[in-house]
């Protein structure tokens, strides 16, 4: 567990301070309920290393959807009375549309530069640690970083 914890417990937080839109308290309490989680289901542990990763974010996103429900309950449960919509309320419907479209420009991109902005973004690489994964000078990731939010930019056209 400790190997796990040194390996893994960082890139699991950054991983869970996107998913909580920055709250950190909430983030450690998930990073420490994924730890938990684990500890009690190290037998589900992937055989290899290269392998715990993956699993681990599984599982902390799931600990997220877990938290993110109880917190809806709970919140429902105690209100006494409901808020008023603002216009600078966050809708739904244009967040699915948002990233979906978002994911069609993607699959658009070539494949390096797809592989750059996902490294980079979804799975919060250090552009010297995809350097050194791709065998490429870091300046080369940067590069690639640049043409494809270039690239990404011009088939999204202005953000309103």
């Amino acid at each position: 567990m400790r190997c796990l914890y040194d390996n893994h417990a960082e890139p699991l937080r950054r991983f869970l301070m996107r998913l909580t839109a920055g709250e950190r308290e909430w983030a450690e309490d998930l990073l420490q309920e994924t730890l938990l989680r684990a500890w009690r289901h190290v037998d589900a542990l992937p055989s290899g290393p290269e392998l715990w990763q993956p699993w681990l974010f599984t599982v902390a996103r799931h600990a997220f959807i877990d938290a993110t429900r109880r917190r809806k309950v709970r919140a429902e449960r105690w209100a006494v009375v409901e808020a008023p919509v603002h216009a600078d309320t966050p809708d739904h419907a244009q967040r699915v549309v948002d990233v979906r479209t978002v994911r069609s420009a993607l699959a658009r991109l070539n494949r390096v530069q797809r592989e750059v902005l996902v490294e980079l973004y979804y799975r919060d690489v250090t552009p010297r640690e995809l350097a050194a994964r791709l065998g490429v000078p870091e300046g080369t990731v940067r590069s690639r970083h640049f043409y494809a939010l270039r690239s990404l930019a011009e088939m999204l056209g202005p953000v309103s």
